[in-house]
């Protein structure tokens, strides 16, 4: 009865210092987030972004678009890219090894024809099989690269390769992009403030599910009708609005979204480009390249992360679809950490290695474990006896209530600052979803990661990503995601 005594106090005292430890960690990210909020606005309000473009001196900049089996809006995405407001862009569209039409289909809408053209294999990658360019004029910065199937870390490696301008900006070839994007992605490369080098700058990843879509634009901003898409609305309001922003605010950023990130593409070579044997691709990259600047560059850096929602993607609106983005999501995390597992507590990389690395582990990786195994142990306590049921919803009242606190306070940032969602209806709709999500959606999350962290340790396909597939905006015909499979 002694040794169950002092195990139960054991446990008591782990699950207790870890939940205070989490809790004022999401005080000081809702802390941090504000100032950076309050920073960027009083900084961009009176500036107009257009002004970039009559710039003399501006970096060039790369779209690199993965593609695979789009043919059903592949050329509506590519008129969409080249649309966007920036003077110097080439678009380059990486088709890798699609199974459908959407070669010719790009072929004939946009006059294409197959060149000699020059470019040097920096990063090795599957072979490419042609490159194509327009006969017509208006489509010059437009190339289309057809390849070997390699995955998407590998064709955004061939679109490195074939790249010419100073950055480049790895997108999903079906996301929309909103029309001054890139303006405000390089504004921090043009400043570069306290002479530190930017060599990445990240921007919001909004939710298009049930929104208008027009001509590759969104035209009306609309609150989903998917019950999973609603829940991931709040999600990203959490993950961007306050996650990214208090991290972005000591120069913290371990991320950029796979769907819209900006590199300083000789920096980005220089770190070996991204790694093909992971399905964490775009964390791995990112923590590289901080990576390379501590140890071999030597130099001071940041990277900047832009508030304003610069990108719309749909996301997964079935229980399917969802567990298998999640699993990969928890698959590339861990892959990403024990690659780098040096960096943990390594004073040699700064913050990165004290603050970032650390809190990536224990509350990105080890949250779902633990707090499956505080389950388990309550359960067991349940049966024993020895719970004080006075104490223990006592408890469970201020974690629901700081839950619903910390993501209205996300929902107000969202709609002070951008007000991209609009009327009452939706914040009644949001605040709703807010209380739900913690015995519906939280869980299930929870599911997900445990089965990935299964599967990156005990299956063999550990680069795996399975079949995505999407509904499509509007009225678009269902069709696969621009997820590469590995062939």
């Amino acid at each position: 009865m002694v040794v169950l005594t002092l195990f139960f106090e054991v446990f008591n005292n782990v699950f207790l210092y870890y939940a205070m430890f989490l809790f004022v960690s999401y005080l000081l990210i809702a802390v941090l987030s504000t100032s950076e909020l309050k920073a960027y606005i009083d900084r961009n309000k009176y500036f107009r972004y257009k002004t970039i473009r009559s710039y003399k001196i501006v970096p060039s900049v790369s779209i690199i678009a993965p593609s695979y089996n789009e043919e059903e809006s592949i050329v509506e995405n590519i008129r969409s890219l080249l649309s966007l407001h920036y003077p110097k862009v080439e678009v380059i569209i990486v088709n890798d090894g699609s199974k459908d039409n959407s070669l010719q289909k790009v072929i004939d809408s946009y006059e294409l024809e197959n060149v000699d053209y020059a470019f040097n294999e920096t990063i090795e990658t599957a072979k490419v099989r042609g490159v194509y360019k327009s006969l017509n004029k208006a489509y010059s910065n437009l190339i289309f690269v057809d390849k070997e199937n390699g995955g998407k870390a590998d064709a955004l490696n061939a679109g490195i390769n074939i790249s010419r301008s100073d950055l480049f900006l790895a997108i999903d070839v079906d996301c929309i992009i909103e029309p001054d994007a890139i303006l405000r992605m390089v504004k921090p490369f043009l400043e570069e403030e306290g002479n530190k080098r930017v060599i990445a700058s990240g921007g919001v990843i909004r939710v298009a599910n049930s929104c208008d879509v027009k001509d590759g634009r969104i035209v009306k901003v609309r609150y989903p009708k998917n019950i999973w898409a609603k829940f991931q609305v709040l999600e990203y309001f959490r993950a961007f609005t306050l996650g990214r922003m208090a991290w972005s605010r000591i120069n913290g950023l371990l991320i950029i979204s796979g769907a819209f990130g900006m590199f300083d593409k000789k920096l980005a070579i220089e770190a070996g480009g991204y790694d093909t044997s992971t399905v964490g691709e775009d964390l791995e990259l990112v923590v590289r390249m901080r990576k390379y600047m501590h140890r071999v560059k030597k130099e001071k850096y940041k990277i900047a992360f832009i508030p304003d929602p610069l990108c719309w993607t749909e996301v997964p609106s079935t229980v399917k679809v969802l567990a298998r983005q999640r699993n990969r999501w928890t698959r590339g995390s861990i892959d990403t950490v024990l690659k780098h597992r040096d960096m943990y507590l390594n004073p040699r990389y700064g913050r990165i290695g004290m603050v970032s690395f650390p809190y990536w582990v224990l509350f990105e990786w080890f949250a779902p474990i633990l707090e499956t195994l505080g389950i388990i142990y309550f359960i067991v306590a349940l049966i024993l006896g020895m719970v004080d049921y006075q104490i223990f919803f006592l408890l469970l009242l201020f974690v629901f209530s700081f839950s619903l606190a910390f993501s209205s306070l996300a929902v107000f940032y969202e709609t002070y600052f951008f007000n991209r969602y609009k009327g009452a209806t939706f914040l009644l709709k949001i605040v709703l979803i807010a209380m739900a999500e913690m015995i519906i959606f939280h869980p299930m999350n929870v599911f997900f990661s445990l089965k990935g962290n299964f599967d990156y340790f005990f299956r063999k396909n550990k680069k795996g990503w399975g079949v995505m597939t999407r509904t499509g905006f509007g009225d678009k015909p269902a069709g696969e995601s621009s997820v590469q499979p590995n062939e």
